[in-house]
Formats: C-alpha cells, sequence, structure tokens
C-alpha cells in the first residue's frame, strides 16, 4: 500500500539535497583518483612497498621486489623481477646503500625512462659505529635502516607523492592528500612509542642486537646500541669466537635481559649466546614485513610489534 504526506515534494527535494551534501562530503574525506591507466611501479623491499601503496593506492600498479624475509644484502633478482623492472615508470629504493647488492643489475634493465627515487635523501644519515665506540667500517660507512624511525618515513612520503604526481600529475593531490593522511598517522605511532618507552627505566634502555640495525630507533627514543652478535649492518657477516666471548662479557656486565634478533637471520649464535648468559632471545622485523596474516603484515604493525616486544622484554 502507498501512502501519501502533505508537502512530500518538498520533503524528497530536501532529501536530495542532503544527500548530494553527503556525497560531497565524503568524496573529501576518501579522495579517488581520476580515470586513468595506472602507474606501473617497484619498491626495492615490502617495507618501502606498503608505504607506496599507502600513497598510490588504487591509483598505482605495484610490484615488490624482495618477499618478506629475504636479506637485501645476498639477493639477486630473477628474470621476473627485470622484466618488471623495465616496465616500472617509477622504481623506489631505500638508498644509502641497503640495496647495492643488486642495484647496478636492476637499473642497468630498468626502462632509460623510468623515475629512480631514492628515498634518504633529505634524511639525516647516521654513520655505522662498529663494535668499538667510533670504530668505523669502510664497507658500510652508513647506516641504511633509516624506517625504523617513523619520522624518516613522513620524507619518504613526501618523496613518494612527488614523484608519483609527476608522472601522473591528474592524481597529484589524491597522491599528495594520502602522503597527509598517512603522515597523520605516523605522527600519532611516533607518539605511542614514546609514552610506551617512558614504561622503561632509562638505565635499562640498553640493546644488544644480532647486527647494528636499531641505530635510528636508539637515537630516536633514548637507547644504546651497546653491542652485536656481528657488528655489521648486515647479517650475512659471521661473529669470531673472541667477539662471541666479549659479547657475553658485556651482557653479563650490563646485565642486559634480552637479545633481539631479526626475523630473517639465522638465530643459532643468539640462542647459543642466550643459553649460556641467561636470557632471552627477542625476535622482531627489522627489515622486513612478515607477509600477509603475519604480526607484522604492514609497516605500522611492524612497528607496534617491535615497539611491544622491546618494552616488554625490558621494562
Amino acid at each position: 500500500m502507498l501512502y501519501s504526506f502533505p508537502g512530500g515534494k518538498a520533503m524528497k527535494a530536501k532529501g536530495l539535497q542532503l544527500v548530494t551534501i553527503l556525497a560531497f562530503l565524503l568524496a573529501g574525506c576518501f579522495p579517488k583518483p581520476a580515470p586513468s591507466g595506472r602507474v606501473q611501479v617497484m619498491a626495492t623491499n615490502s617495507i618501502i612497498g606498503d608505504v607506496v601503496k599507502e600513497v598510490g593506492k588504487e591509483a598505482i600498479n605495484l610490484s615488490v621486489l624482495l618477499p618478506p624475509g629475504a636479506d637485501p644484502h645476498s639477493y639477486e633478482p630473477s628474470p621476473q623481477d627485470l622484466v618488471k623492472a623495465s616496465q616500472a615508470r617509477i622504481i623506489f629504493i631505500n638508498g644509502a646503500g641497503l640495496e647495492e647488492a643488486f642495484l647496478k643489475r636492476l637499473l642497468e634493465n630498468a626502462s632509460p625512462n623510468a623515475h629512480i627515487v631514492d628515498l634518504s635523501e633529505g634524511i639525516e644519515l647516521l654513520p655505522f659505529e662498529g663494535e668499538e665506540p667510533g670504530e668505523h667500517h669502510a664497507e658500510h660507512e652508513v647506516d641504511p635502516h633509516i624506517w625504523l624511525d617513523p619520522i624518516n618515513v613522513i620524507t619518504w612520503t613526501n618523496h613518494i607523492a612527488s614523484a608519483l604526481g609527476e608522472v601522473d600529475p591528474q592524481n597529484a593531490n589524491f597522491y599528495r592528500r594520502n602522503a597527509e593522511d598517512y603522515a597523520k598517522k605516523l605522527q600519532a605511532l611516533d607518539a605511542w612509542i614514546k609514552e610506551m618507552v617512558d614504561k622503561i627505566p632509562p638505565e635499562r634502555r640498553k640493546l644488544i642486537v644480532d647486527h647494528m640495525a636499531l641505530g635510528y630507533f636508539a637515537k630516536r627514543y633514548g637507547f644504546k646500541q651497546i653491542g652485536a652478535i656481528t657488528p655489521s649492518v648486515t647479517t650475512l657477516a659471521e661473529p669470531s669466537a673472541q667477539e662471541i666471548a666479549r659479547l657475553m662479557e658485556l651482557i653479563r656486565k650490563e646485565k642486559v635481559p634480552a637479545i633481539f634478533v631479526s626475523a630473517s637471520a639465522n638465530p643459532k649464535a643468539a640462542e647459543r649466546i642466550a643459553q649460556d648468559t641467561g636470557v632471552k632471545v627477542v625476535t622482531l622485523y627489522m627489515g622486513s614485513l612478515s607477509g600477509p596474516g603475519g604480526p607484522a603484515s604492514s609497516y605500522l604493525e611492524l612497528t607496534r610489534y617491535n615497539v611491544s616486544a622491546i618494552t616488554e622484554a625490558l621494562k
């Protein structure tokens, strides 16, 4: 049965006006890209890929070179990887020497018109410190693990939005809005980390790691990397018996309760040291996401997981 009401046409007109206004407001809250072909882009690792995806969203077609858990220091691009590189209009790299093992071959196969975006540009790079204070290793003059400080990732978002907007100008505002939205999440993440770190007494903010990867995190949040199983920025180096003995002595002297190990590294040396010194081995995601369904399937989740694990081990 149909009913009619006095003033029904007026009410209908007002309703249409409200729907139109609501649609306009929602369009502003959830920006959409202009209709065009997706931009072909490549990221060298899963962490970079996740941030690129947050900025580019459905306007890009993203391929990620290194699968979750792969070590950039030993990775060899496959023929399929090189084909994808040749098709990419933009290749986003971390820079700071991280991709040194395969970058030359990758770029040799890239399109001559491709934009190579070094995300480390504009970031203050930390010198890599060896096991002894002031000791530098020539093969790694700077620490490449810049993403472990979320404020550096805000710089990434600016680089990504600018590069995407340059090759796809009709969607430049879309990319910029996405970058701004994600930067707000990173700022909130930074504030949360500071709250978590406040739970750890200052005298316990000492890090023993499998390799020297936490320099940017330590500087930002008031920690000290006081020792490493392999005093290098790569997980490929093997510790000597003398280095292990010195580290065990340091652990006992400083009363450090945990060794933090990258999820992509072999934990055997850490487990042996932990057994002999009575400390815990704590896994962190330092150089790669965990993959879908894991505890670190995005950069934000990776950081929350790591900070929670560090706080729980040291507080």
